[in-house]
């Protein structure tokens, strides 16, 4: 039974966390036999997607039944916000890896490798650069048949999108207005412009990545300058991704009537992440696409 100790909410004990622990453990074994062409891969990798889609509306949907039930105070309330604020420099953690992987190959690994010459006689270490398309060993009639590709340019899609998470960040913070002066029309109205803006990033980001495969010949394996481009903008989407599905939950629950001017973390929870991945992306058009 649930019980308060000081008035701070104890809840049951709960068997979610291992539960999620063996679904994330099916869907990264999943990934990975997938990956390596093992035949039963994909069958795991959608059993722990399965695992945790059910966790996403069982779990959540008991911490929104307990909050919207009256159960949490203010002391659950600053809990709840520390555990964002560490989960959002866990996050920030994450992407500072792959901007300084992309800081250290640029600087330092690709002016070096050209000094030395290390991978064949006359080779350009100037950024963006590409090695041979898969040629194993290396000789000069591989050379010449060296990946060609365009690099992404900065002033297309990439300014669109740049444009468009900013004007996202806008409409999810005037969202937040109005449920502060507890006016419903504009909380709902702002999250669906915001949910809308981010679906539409989505899309352009998709074509971008058609765009790429199909007439720069920028690929995954496009050597060095296509694996971070990759690494991180894709990384960045899915984030997008989430923050866009966290956003429709809250839009849904805005129209069931959730939330209230003094007590509505789940709403600024979603909008902390969301200008997390802003900020993210400002990050990716200057250093990937711009600079």
């Amino acid at each position: 039974m649930a019980s308060s100790n000081g008035h701070y909410y104890l809840p049951n004990p709960s068997p979610w966390p291992i539960i999620t622990s063996a679904g994330l453990f099916l869907l990264a074994l999943g990934t990975v036999l997938t990956i390596n062409s093992v035949g039963i891969g994909k069958w795991i990798l959608m059993a722990g997607a399965a695992v945790i889609i059910f966790i996403l509306f069982r779990w959540f949907g008991q911490v929104i039944g307990e909050s919207e039930g009256g159960l949490y105070n203010k002391q659950v309330d600053v809990s709840f916000r520390w555990g964002m604020f560490w989960f959002i420099v866990s996050e920030v953690m994450f992407f500072a890896a792959f901007f300084g992987a992309l800081f250290y190959v640029r600087q330092f690994a690709v002016p070096w490798i050209g000094d030395t010459e290390l991978l064949w006689p006359g080779y350009d270490a100037g950024w963006p650069t590409a090695g041979p398309k898969g040629a194993v060993p290396i000789t000069p009639d591989t050379i010449a048949g060296a990946n060609q590709f365009s690099p992404m340019g900065a002033w297309g899609i990439p300014a669109i999108n740049t444009l468009i998470l900013l004007s996202s960040g806008a409409t999810v913070t005037w969202a937040h207005w109005g449920l502060l002066k507890n006016n419903r029309a504009q909380l709902i109205t702002g999250l669906f412009m915001t949910v809308a803006l981010g679906l539409t990033f989505l899309s352009l980001q998709a074509y971008e990545y058609i765009h790429a495969y199909t007439e720069l010949g920028l690929t995954l394996k496009t050597g060095v300058y296509g694996a971070t481009f990759f690494m991180l903008t894709g990384f960045h989407g899915l984030h997008v991704t989430l923050g866009t599905i966290m956003l429709i939950v809250i839009l849904g629950r805005s129209m069931k009537g959730h939330f209230r001017p003094d007590h509505h973390f789940g709403f600024e929870a979603v909008a902390w992440y969301w200008h997390f991945v802003d900020v993210v992306w400002l990050g990716l058009f200057v250093f990937v696409y711009w600079l």
